[in-house]
């Protein structure tokens, strides 16, 4: 009898929660995501779950920061791809009229200011990021980032 043992691709996981925009949901979302890592089996202490956790961090930081709107969440969704170990996050907030800038055209803020750097670590530590708008009510800001 000839048998053959089927090996079937990985499964996509993903991970969405909603989260108040405050900066206490900014912090939640840092958390959530080492907590998903290390379920995904990426532990608390490895280079790619702290690099994941910074970026959901900043992402989610900026949501807060700039996409506020009284009354309204920011969504959180993680995206593991494990056939290539690569992490998609996606941050949505709900001004999609504060567009943020395109890839490749940020320029680092003064050396004094005490902020503006948020998106350039996205930028240095991602392979990709970018924005969408779905619809005229959010805006989604996401990277990817190769967990190796």
């Amino acid at each position: 009898m000839n048998s053959e043992i089927a090996q079937s691709a990985p499964t996509t996981r993903q991970s969405t929660v909603r989260l108040s925009a405050t900066p206490r949901g900014a912090r939640l979302a840092r958390r959530l995501t080492a907590e998903q890592l290390d379920t995904w089996g990426w532990p608390y202490a490895t280079d790619a779950n702290g690099t994941a956790a910074l970026l959901v961090a900043e992402l989610a930081a900026n949501a807060v920061r700039h996409g506020r709107e009284r009354g309204r969440d920011f969504r959180l969704r993680l995206t593991l791809y494990p056939q290539d170990a690569t992490l998609r996050i996606e941050v949505t907030d709900p001004r999609p009229g504060r567009r943020p800038p395109t890839p490749g055209t940020l320029r680092p803020p003064a050396a004094d200011a005490e902020s503006g750097r948020g998106l350039l670590l996205v930028e240095a530590l991602s392979s990709h990021w970018g924005a969408t708008w779905g619809d005229g009510f959010s805006k989604t800001v996401w990277c990817e980032v190769a967990l190796g």
